[in-house]
């Protein structure tokens, strides 16, 4: 699709300024005043343009469970997660779709899925996700969750619980899983990406580690994994590496310019060296943080070290909501409170240049996406800019960032894609989907899940509690 943004808000050095853009075969062409329209015109006039977002790290099937885990640190959380994940590819297909349409209707353009698979059904569950995101036009980056320890394992002396078992698939077969997936699915022309993605040290071995950056550099695929999101990991780190996790991925070879690493709670003043040094990305997800009590994560030192820094919303149950704005404003005023020179507190520019920017580079994509640029790809968002949450007029972006803005979006692009007109989809319809989530759902509260009782007074004990 060929159009012209003609009079859209633009940020500029010193302000804003009234700027037309001209998107041909997916492409921004040209970005100026009074240029000739091409295509189909959009008037942009009270309207913020900006590049599309990143929500660089969620779980999208945990959308069945928003709202209902209760309030418990990620190891035990975890555990109530396991009892109760989704086994129907229905369900994953549907929260997929959730997750890219909310992702949207908050300024993202792509998000990074990193994806719980079906025991067994494995290549299905990477089958229904990428249907799910071509569906919605979203450029998606499917993440395949992959372990190859058992959930006790996770903790410091966990391996020694009587309840302790082997995970259930070897090694290989999982990366054999992966690659399959890799030649079956990874079309970044088109919009679908495959990430290998080892969910953290705590529940891999280095087999599976080094197994990853084999198939990564194999099929040039970026890496995905959580890194030291609590205190617990960062005790089991030391106990099996008798060093820190950062030190030890660096030593095997994770960590390059197209890795990305949610969370990074519990860093060293070493480790985040090693993250610079790197090149490596890490996506800050404070809601869930907050949430499951894992801690605050340093980012103003992080960005003082020159670490590339973007936004996660991270999964529905953790942080029970994929709105990226929500997760940016609460990731940047944050840490007003953890450093009392606010010269280095995030401005509303600098968080949006995270989201955007920021999410290009931890995939290796800062040259196609991430900024108003001619010669990048068009993922673009407009904003309406007379909708109620954003007014009255003061400065846009702060508005957007700091405010709560409901139902801004009004364009919305990928690729060059249409996606988003006049605030409604055209590629999926919303009161459906809104239905099939009602119906395949009821109101309801749980027990403890079983898998909890059996390992929370361990956690206790290690954590002295």
């Amino acid at each position: 699709m060929n159009f012209t943004i003609k009079k859209a808000l633009i940020a500029v050095t010193n302000g804003y300024t009234s700027l037309d853009v001209q998107v041909t075969n997916g492409i921004i062409t040209a970005i100026g005043e009074n240029l000739a329209v091409i295509g189909t015109e959009i008037n942009g006039n009270n309207k913020l343009l900006l590049p599309g977002f990143f929500n660089a790290h969620t779980h999208s099937s945990e959308k069945w469970q928003r709202g209902i885990i209760p309030p418990l640190p990620l190891e035990l959380w975890l555990a109530h997660l396991y009892d109760f994940a989704p086994l129907d590819t229905e369900q994953v297909y549907l929260s997929a779709l959730g997750t890219a349409v909310e992702t949207l209707l908050s300024g993202g353009t792509s998000v990074v899925d990193h994806l719980v698979l079906i025991p067994g059904k494995e290549l299905e569950t990477i089958t229904t996700a990428v249907r799910a995101y071509q569906e919605v036009g979203i450029r998606a980056f499917i993440a395949p969750l992959i372990q190859d320890e058992s959930l006790t394992a996770g903790m410091p002396g966990g391996k020694s619980l009587p309840e302790h078992e082997s995970y259930f698939r070897p090694t290989a077969e999982t990366l054999a899983i992966i690659e399959e997936a890799v030649i079956k699915f990874h079309h970044p022309e088109s919009g679908i990406n495959i990430l290998v993605a080892p969910t953290g040290t705590q529940l891999c071995t280095d087999a599976l580690f080094t197994g990853c950056i084999e198939l990564s550099d194999r099929y040039n695929l970026c890496r995905h994994t959580h890194l030291l999101e609590t205190k617990a990991q960062e005790k089991l780190a030391a106990e099996k590496y008798g060093c820190t996790a950062v030190e030890h991925l660096n030593k095997i070879g994770f960590l390059n310019n197209k890795t990305s690493l949610a969370h990074c709670v519990w860093l060293t003043d070493t480790d985040t060296k090693i993250l610079a040094e790197t090149q490596s990305t890490v996506v800050h997800n404070p809601l869930s943080n907050l949430r499951l009590g894992s801690g605050i994560a340093p980012i103003l030192k992080y960005i003082q070290a020159g670490v590339n820094v973007t936004f996660g919303c991270d999964g529905a149950s953790s942080n029970d909501s994929q709105d990226l704005l929500e997760a940016i404003k609460i990731g940047s005023i944050l840490h007003n409170v953890t450093d009392i020179d606010y010269q280095h507190w995030i401005t509303t520019r600098q968080a949006v240049e995270m989201a955007a920017l920021g999410g290009a580079k931890g995939l290796g994509l800062d040259d196609q996406l991430g900024s108003l640029t001619v010669g990048k790809k068009a993922d673009l968002v407009l904003y309406d800019l007379t909708n109620l949450s954003l007014l009255p007029r003061t400065d846009p972006i702060g508005l957007l960032v700091l405010g709560r803005p409901v139902n801004v979006v009004d364009y919305a692009w990928i690729n060059g894609k249409q996606i988003i007109a006049n605030g409604q989809f055209t590629t999926v319809n919303i009161d459906e989907l809104r239905t099939e989530l009602f119906n395949r759902s009821q109101w309801e509260t749980r027990e403890k899940s079983p898998g909890l009782g059996q390992i929370e007074p361990h956690y206790r004990q290690v954590m002295g509690l």
